[in-house]
């Protein structure tokens, strides 16, 4: 009889240690109830040695409760509550991909700045990326990159929005149009628009562009002058700069009814696009 009691107790025991982790008041609550499950068994014995033995465990189990509850109170203290604590790990998860989009502004539009330790060097002895900017609604969020994407190992980001389309930055080296460029190329170096969105428009939609092209524009911000490209079929605005010795292009597409009702939105977000 004493035996088995003792055994059950020690059955408890394992038992919580393996709960405890996860969770102190689950392990709080099941460790009460481990208790109280051993005192009524131990009411129904005569044996004072395993009444004993299971006042002694029940007493460890009541340590291991207050150790817990330590251990509890210094984790809340460092990371503060639960979800706090869940927030810390997720970011650790995520630290290959770091943030770089603002607080919305009064009209809800945040702004992305690529941040100066994000990696991508596009190949072996080019310069770091000169960051770039632009801004988008505040529903859109920044998505993986994949090499086998359209555009392969040249985008740099991508942007989405369930509801109003999505977005692209490749850079491109500027070698690919001439190679006394130097590392301080203009787009105006580069060509005029026609020669530029027929050597990467292609590449940004993944046909050819002949025929496609309803709209140029010229625009200068800073002393950088910036290709603004209006597409459709399929539906796509595409900006074009370059900066160092790269093209930057900034694409921005969406189907036909996303097209129809953010045409606006999708317009703001292609013409905010800046090198910075």
């Amino acid at each position: 009889m004493g035996t088995t009691l003792f055994t059950s107790c020690s059955f408890s025991w394992r038992f919580h240690r393996q709960i405890i982790p996860s969770n102190h008041l689950l392990a709080q609550s099941s460790l009460e109830s481990g208790i109280s499950r051993a005192k009524v068994t131990a009411d129904s014995g005569e044996s004072g040695l395993v009444g004993g033995e299971i006042e002694k465990c029940s007493g460890l189990m009541k340590r291991r409760s207050i150790l817990v509850s330590g251990v509890s109170l210094i984790s809340s203290a460092v990371l503060g509550s639960p979800r706090e604590g869940l927030a810390v790990v997720k970011q650790g998860l995520l630290a290959g991909r770091i943030p770089g989009l603002s607080e919305p502004d009064e009209q809800g539009w945040r702004t992305y700045r690529r941040p100066d330790e994000k990696s991508g060097g596009h190949g072996v002895g080019w310069s770091p990326i000169i960051p770039y900017a632009f801004s988008v609604p505040q529903d859109w969020e920044e998505v993986p990159v994949s090499i086998a994407d359209l555009g392969g190992t040249e985008i740099d980001l991508r942007f989405g929005s369930s509801k109003e389309g999505r977005l692209s930055v490749i850079v491109a080296p500027v070698l690919r149009f001439a190679d006394d460029l130097g590392d301080n190329a203009t787009i105006e170096r580069i060509g005029p628009p026609e020669k530029v969105i027929n050597a990467f428009g292609p590449e940004v939609i993944g046909e050819n562009v002949e025929g496609k092209v309803i709209s140029m524009n010229v625009a200068e911000h800073l002393g950088r002058t910036y290709y603004q490209f209006e597409l459709e079929p399929p539906h796509a605005l595409i900006t074009a700069t370059a900066a160092g010795n790269r093209l930057y292009l900034f694409n921005v597409t969406a189907s036909g009814l996303q097209w129809k009702r953010h045409y606006n939105d999708l317009k703001r977000i292609a013409e905010s696009f800046r090198v910075i």
